[in-house]
């Protein structure tokens, strides 16, 4: 899922991006309103993120712009800006949601999950959005998985999509570039120690032994392996 940063702030700018993409979105960030309905206009993003004083074009202008194009895509402001004249004049526009600076990442992300739920509802395909993997009932949809347990835990979109390739790729090792093809695209590939933060993440949200993981096993050298068939005894 793509997602369309506007904001002037270097720091802000670098900080969100990486926060995103760790998270597994596809981010494109633009410096000013101007150079962000370029991007807008070059390829429509699941959603966006806007600050409200840019250079060039205000984030006001840019939603306004993109409302005339999209009436549906997400758009949540950023902005240190806290009178309530500015909410009401961002909602009036078509915004979806309205963060104060400073604001915490985890608010944030709890945020931006929201509405990659929302997208997912109206864009994935109903019939085949949940699917099982090792008896966990994964429900890309909701961004969540249920363990065997009843335990419920939150996922990435990274994560949904590892576990996707995992569960239809059973007792097959998968080595690291068919995993970054597969669940990163678009030619741009981390190194190798992102995808091991990634699963190693993803372990201590599925696997009962971290240290002795018996769903997805490192293969050294070459990749994982999702154990699909369970052995007797």
């Amino acid at each position: 899922m793509d997602v369309l940063i506007a904001e002037d702030d270097a720091a802000m700018r670098g900080g969100l991006t990486e926060i995103l993409e760790g998270e597994g979105y596809a981010v494109r960030a633009a410096a000013d309103g101007a150079a962000a309905l370029d991007l807008w206009r070059s390829a429509h993003a699941d959603f966006v993120l806007l600050d409200i004083m840019m250079p060039e074009r205000s984030g006001y202008d840019v939603c306004r712009e993109i409302r005339r194009d999209d009436r549906d895509v997400p758009i949540v402001f950023l902005s240190a800006k806290n009178e309530e004249i500015d909410k009401v004049l961002g909602l009036e526009l078509g915004a979806d949601d309205f963060v104060m600076k400073p604001f915490g990442m985890r608010e944030l992300i709890a945020r931006v999950r929201a509405i990659s739920r929302r997208c997912f509802q109206r864009s994935a395909p109903q019939p085949s959005a949940t699917f099982t993997i090792a008896d966990i009932t994964v429900i890309p949809g909701e961004l969540r998985a249920v363990l065997p347990d009843g335990a419920v835990v939150e996922l990435s979109l990274r994560e949904v999509s590892l576990l996707s390739t995992f569960a239809t790729h059973p007792n097959i090792v998968l080595d690291r570039d068919m995993l970054f093809r597969t669940c990163w695209g678009g030619g741009k590939y981390p190194n190798s120690r992102t995808l091991d933060q990634h699963i190693a993440k993803l372990r201590k949200k599925i696997e009962t032994d971290t240290k002795a993981p018996a769903i997805i096993r490192t293969v050294r050298g070459v990749g994982y392996r999702y154990e699909g068939a369970r052995m007797p005894g």
